[in-house]
């Protein structure tokens, strides 16, 4: 029989005993459970709709897979990372429907057209996960600390207090299973630029 985030809180009396799990957990692994760690599991404990989908045999077991998830994803954030070039291939439909507007342009021309625009896509990736890393930076002296890996789900940021939040780099750039999940959830969403204004 596997154990999750949810069953673990159901057989937890208390939030404390809940966290001690962890902590034990980290222990054994030389890890101290931090303020960041306590803080995004108490948010799980406190909201188990919103814990992460890691199945484990024990308790135990599963704490140190969080672990390892949470600290992973730490260590690859993507100052870290050397990204790739777009490895996809566009639509050849893209081109027909370019031209058919910019009539005048070369084969070449829309090609790079077509490259430039898949590698702006990753860019804007880049440059989400670039705010979430300076965000974690400048907002752990506050109380706010990042949920690496999925720690929470739906979550960039967990605070002390208990808040909650998801941060957006646009205001535009949210899909609606994003914003979906803040239906009765406390939630808060934040974003960096307002795509009508630019400001």
């Amino acid at each position: 029989m596997s154990v999750n985030f949810d069953s673990i809180i159901s057989t937890s009396s208390s939030e404390e005993k809940f966290l001690k799990i962890f902590e034990d957990a980290f222990s054994e692994q030389a890890q101290l459970l931090l303020e960041a760690h306590q803080t995004i599991l108490s948010a799980c404990y406190r909201n188990p709709g919103l814990s992460p989908t890691l199945k484990a045999s024990t308790p135990e077991t599963l704490a140190k897979a969080w672990l390892k998830k949470y600290n992973d994803s730490y260590e690859n954030r993507i100052s870290r990372r050397i990204s790739q070039l777009p490895g996809t291939v566009a639509d050849p439909v893209i081109s027909i429907i370019i031209n058919a507007r910019l009539t005048g342009l070369t084969i070449e021309h829309l090609e790079q057209i077509k490259y430039a625009h898949r590698l702006s896509m990753s860019a804007e990736n880049i440059q989400g996960l670039l705010l979430e890393e300076f965000l974690a930076e400048q907002l752990a002296d506050y109380g706010w600390y990042c949920c690496w890996g999925e720690s929470v789900r739906h979550v960039d940021f967990c605070n002390v207090d208990g808040s909650l939040l998801q941060v957006k780099n646009r205001s535009n750039s949210e899909n609606s299973s994003s914003s979906r999940v803040r239906i009765n959830q406390p939630i808060e969403k934040w974003y960096r630029v307002d795509a009508r204004t630019g400001s």
